[in-house]
């Protein structure tokens, strides 16, 4: 929130209300970011260092108060993330003007030079993903266990892969078994990292697929396997409609997600969520349209499973667990005869 504020403080009055557009407009803020303005602006309201609202714009009342701990890389390590991320959420605070105007893009950050060491410290080698991605693991290796009854091999299917964070798990919990991964992604930047890195498997399938736009043309599948990427979806309802009739009787989804926006995310990772500059798309017509929020609560998430045919099985962490309060949840559910 100090850098939200110090980016903004320059297009800040002390005294006269100034409009979002405005602030926007004075900043040179890219359109296609200005979501994130008003998550800024609502936050900074929320601990009294600006006025106002939406409507009625803002004004500067008082700095930020201070943290209950003032260093990010300590931080970052009692919560079991490593060093590469805390360089990354500095240096996102450090250049947030510039990632505001699209002069610098985030994934310039993330992947500096290609290199996904960063990105393996947000997604994958910390705390939370490790407990998370050993759960799906684990989730998915037994429902495949049961599922080879009566079919094999068992077609299991991830969206938006990635960085392959969750597929190493899934994958060391799958040797053994009878089963044809298909991992997929909208970038093959990614698909060819991940021929490397899975080449020790015969079972995995690498292919180009955009939820958005081509769960239609695929064929059926036993399991799909979503970790982080739902929130991209223009509907999440619709979404998870068609992931249904992508699944064989007796399917499953297994879907990680993260249920709370918190602040540094809002001025680093958040910045892949505005649509293309070249391909803006309509807006979200799900339960977050008009409200600038990525994510669904858990209570959302388990609405939206039920009502689009999907019954959750299991959610975790529990609430008592250590990892709850980072707001990040694994969901098992399966199709509705």
């Amino acid at each position: 929130m100090r850098a939200m504020l110090a980016a903004l403080r320059p297009y800040l009055s002390d005294n006269e209300f100034r409009g979002v557009d405005e602030i926007a407009t004075r900043m040179g803020f890219a359109p296609r970011h200005r979501w994130l303005l008003r998550q800024w602006l609502r936050a900074l309201a929320e601990v009294g260092s600006v006025e106002g609202d939406v409507d009625t714009g803002y004004r500067y009342l008082r700095p930020v108060p201070d943290p209950i701990r003032a260093d990010l890389f300590e931080v970052c390590a009692d919560l079991g993330y490593p060093p590469p991320l805390a360089t990354f959420l500095r240096t996102c605070d450090d250049h947030l003007t510039a990632l505001a105007r699209d002069t610098v893009r985030v994934q310039e950050l993330l992947f500096p030079d290609g290199d996904m060491t960063t990105a393996e410290a947000a997604y994958r080698d910390n705390l939370s993903s490790r407990y998370l991605n050993l759960a799906a693991g684990r989730a998915v290796a037994d429902l495949v266990r049961i599922l080879t009854e009566d079919r094999s091999p068992v077609r299991v299917l991830e969206l938006g892969a990635g960085i392959g964070g969750t597929t190493d798990d899934v994958t060391a919990a799958l040797a053994g078994l009878a089963v044809e991964y298909h991992f997929t992604d909208v970038s093959a930047f990614f698909l060819d990292a991940a021929r490397r890195r899975f080449a020790h498997y015969p079972w995995m399938r690498y292919g180009l697929v955009d939820m958005n736009e081509d769960l239609g043309e695929q064929l059926p599948f036993d399991i799909v396997i979503a970790a982080n990427v739902l929130h991209n979806a223009y509907d999440i309802g619709v979404t998870l409609r068609r992931l249904r009739e992508l699944l064989n009787p007796g399917g499953a989804v297994v879907v990680i997600e993260t249920c709370h926006a918190h602040c540094e995310q809002l001025t680093s990772v958040h910045f892949l969520m505005s649509p293309r500059a070249d391909r803006p798309h309509a807006g979200l017509t799900d339960v977050r349209a008009g409200t600038d929020r990525i994510f669904l609560t858990e209570r959302e998430w388990r609405r939206e499973l039920i009502a689009a045919g999907l019954t959750p099985e299991v959610v975790l962490p529990t609430a008592e667990h250590p990892v709850a309060g980072l707001d990040q949840r694994v969901f098992l559910a399966v199709r509705d005869r």
